[in-house]
């Protein structure tokens, strides 16, 4: 049975914008957002929540803890 990701939260506050999480996902999840934010990085953002398996390595890999899979649960 294939897992599905519910949401991929992404915490503004700690992420520095280092794209390790875009990097590690084999699925093309995440991209990096057009636009700057407040401190001047281009964060990750969701491109394709569909593709997401829930292998969590966006969240393994994250050095500043700063994302978490969310999975659907039945």
């Amino acid at each position: 049975m294939t897992k599905t990701a519910k949401q991929i939260h992404i915490d503004a506050r700690l992420c520095k914008g280092c794209h390790i999480c875009i990097t590690v996902c084999p699925h093309g999840v995440l991209r990096k957002a057009e636009v700057v934010d407040n401190r001047g990085f281009f964060l990750p953002e969701v491109a394709d929540i569909e593709a997401c398996r829930v292998c969590r390595l966006c969240e393994l890999e994250c050095p500043d803890f700063a994302i978490c899979v969310e999975e659907i649960t039945d």
